[in-house]
């Protein structure tokens, strides 16, 4: 009997040692990798070229969705407890707000103050990964997090987030020489999306609406844009993919003037481009339709 209760105690208190050690060590996907819960795709993106082969990363908003109107079901409000590290942008989507404050995970990343938010005309503006200098900052914001969750491959992280800081200034280099001979041109987009972007490169933006996309523009707005156009030589309206392009074509039709695509990158529609590739059609929609030689 004594020896039964004996190899019974020693049992458990290997298993209790062993409960101990587990909750000590940081916590892994089902592959070994640290589970990275993104609220939305650019900061998807930051995270799995940070992360590597250490991460496993899955976004809030689906692809090709529209990240404002995001809801998110119970199970997907659970998932914010259970990541290892989240990573979201306080203030962009309420429903992530609300995630957050419901299940307190141990590992967030709130981008937001990395990225120097600004405002726009109507609220902060909240779309600064589309000036790359700003969505540097935040790589190393998400490597420091990282690090913190997985010690063990920290020099790894921290050199990954060097290398994006590194692709992310030969980005912003290229905006900077193709749109020189733009300095000060106007660029009408159907929302206030692209603030970060023409501060950075010394364009004007005029938002046909504000920095929500779904706010109606009010017809004293259409007639400041339309005299603006006019006043300015604007020769180009841009549009979004995830937003109906109706009111911007239809202006666009009565000014005579062409209409292009400019992607916010807020959704990534097209999953085979990356953040990079997109923001080099940007690039090129741009030089075309500002007229930039």
């Amino acid at each position: 009997m004594t020896r039964t209760l004996s190899r019974t105690t020693a049992a458990a208190t290997t298993l209790a040692l062993a409960a101990a050690l587990a909750s000590c060590a940081p916590a892994e996907g089902d592959d070994g990798t640290v589970e990275v819960l993104a609220s939305f795709y650019p900061l998807e993106y930051v995270a799995d070229e940070i992360g590597g082969e250490h991460v496993t990363v899955s976004s809030l908003t689906p692809p090709a969705a529209e990240p404002h109107d995001l809801e998110l079901s119970p199970s997907a409000v659970r998932s914010v407890g259970e990541a290892d590290l989240v990573v979201y942008l306080s203030g962009f989507q309420a429903a992530t707000d609300e995630a957050i404050d419901a299940q307190s995970p141990e590992h967030v990343v709130d981008t937001a103050e990395a990225a120097g938010l600004e405002g726009g005309t109507d609220a902060l503006d909240p779309h600064f990964w589309l000036d790359p200098t700003r969505l540097a900052t935040v790589g190393h914001q998400v490597a420091d997090e990282l690090s913190a969750v997985d010690p063990d491959n920290a020099a790894d992280y921290a050199e990954r987030a060097d290398d994006l800081e590194a692709r992310l200034t030969d980005l912003d280099t290229r905006y900077a020489e193709q749109l020189t001979s733009c300095q000060g041109a106007t660029l009408v987009t159907s929302h206030e999306a692209f603030g970060y972007l023409a501060d950075r490169y010394g364009l004007v933006q005029v938002g046909i609406t504000g920095i929500d996309p779904e706010v109606d523009p009010s017809p004293k707005r259409l007639r400041e844009v339309r005299q603006i156009v006019e006043d300015a030589g604007v020769t180009t309206l841009f549009f979004e993919i995830l937003v109906s392009p109706k009111v911007t074509q239809t202006l666009a039709d009565d000014l005579g003037v062409a209409t292009a695509v400019l992607d916010p990158i807020e959704g990534h529609v097209d999953v085979e481009r990356d953040y990079l590739e997109i923001m080099g059609d940007n690039l090129d929609a741009l030089t075309t339709g500002l007229n930039c030689s």
